[in-house]
């Protein structure tokens, strides 16, 4: 392909989706979903067998783009375009009119666009000059956040890149708790549907799980002017490795909070979990529980107790009854944040 992204000889004729991607500014996994849900896809196949866009596809992409951008939703937009594809064309070889919808055949009748009422916006994607080359393209749109939706097809598609991204826009643009109600625990909930429908999907899981923990580690740094003296020192129980949920609550309370924390991480042996009290003198100690399986509470009214005394909470859904008296059960995101605070004072 030459410099204004021409086709030249010994080449198959169109372009790929990744190179539509980069175009665009749109993830290919968002692509896919556009052709799968409203037909606004690629209109050939190569020799080769490969799907190709060419450049009526082209400009339908970028009308989508261009109208979900503005704010139109996306089945809204997708019904926009394909209207628009599909009025009588005059000029044509014999004078007749033509309609030529998406995908090169006539049709009497536009496909039906289900209802979407949830906004699909992506990330820029930066240019590859060592890819397909394309047109200049129009100016770099802004990165916007996904539906949980979007991120699940995304994660599903085991597309790395645009998990990254659109975690990381969501937790600049909306915070931790946002980004973990809204977006972290829906996608999870339709992973862990799927694998229960076809036992499938744990490279899905763990991909995910990978790029929210990346994207939550980072934001877990010591606040420049903290508002605890004594740190907040995080854990999952022993045998546990869902850290995920410890990870947000710490990213929350260090980003929205100023307060100090030290996260332990999953499987925190008991013994581990005491010596680090003994060291650090904690004014909070939440320990993370998700599954029964490790939530034995008696091992938690083994931990020192320490002057000044520092407060243990026992979060998640894992805990079986027994917990010392003095230890209270959160199962929400607020509740924990509620009872550190106070833990604080």
């Amino acid at each position: 392909m030459d410099e204004q992204g021409q086709v030249t000889a010994g080449e198959e004729p169109g372009y790929g989706i990744g190179a539509v991607a980069r175009r665009l500014g749109v993830p290919a996994p968002t692509l896919r979903t556009w052709n799968l849900r409203y037909g606004i896809g690629p209109s050939h196949r190569s020799p080769g067998g490969h799907r190709r866009y060419d450049a009526g596809d082209l400009r339908r992409l970028e009308e989508m783009n261009r109208l979900i951008r503005a704010g139109v939703p996306a089945a809204d937009a997708a019904r926009e375009v394909l209207r628009a594809a599909a009025v009588p064309v005059k000029g044509r070889a014999g004078g007749g009119p033509a309609s030529v919808p998406p995908g090169g055949t006539d049709r009497h009748t536009l496909p039906p666009v289900p209802e979407d009422r949830g906004r699909e916006t992506f990330p820029s994607v930066p240019r590859d000059p060592d890819r397909e080359a394309f047109p200049p393209a129009r100016p770099e749109a802004r990165t916007e956040i996904p539906t949980a939706a979007m991120l699940a097809r995304a994660a599903v598609a085991l597309d790395s890149q645009a998990v990254a991204d659109w975690i990381g826009a969501a937790l600049d643009r909306h915070g931790v708790m946002w980004t973990w109600e809204n977006l972290v625990r829906p996608v999870f909930g339709t992973i862990c549907r799927r694998q229960a429908e076809t036992g499938a999907s744990v490279e899905v899981e763990h991909l995910f799980s990978d790029r929210v923990l990346a994207a939550l580690a980072r934001l877990v740094e010591r606040p420049a002017r903290p508002v605890n003296e004594r740190p907040v020192l995080l854990a999952c129980a022993e045998d546990e490795q869902h850290s995920l949920p410890i990870y947000a609550l710490a990213a929350a309370l260090t980003v929205d909070h100023h307060v100090e924390t030290r996260v332990l991480g999953a499987r925190t042996p008991y013994p581990a979990l005491a010596d680090a009290m003994r060291r650090l003198g904690p004014a909070a100690v939440f320990v993370w529980s998700q599954l029964p399986a490790t939530g034995d509470p008696a091992p938690l009214a083994s931990l020192p107790l320490l002057r000044p005394a520092s407060h243990v909470i026992a979060g998640g859904g894992g805990w079986r009854e027994g917990l010392p008296p003095l230890v209270p059960h959160v199962t929400s995101f607020r509740e924990a944040l509620t009872r550190i605070s106070a833990a604080l004072r």
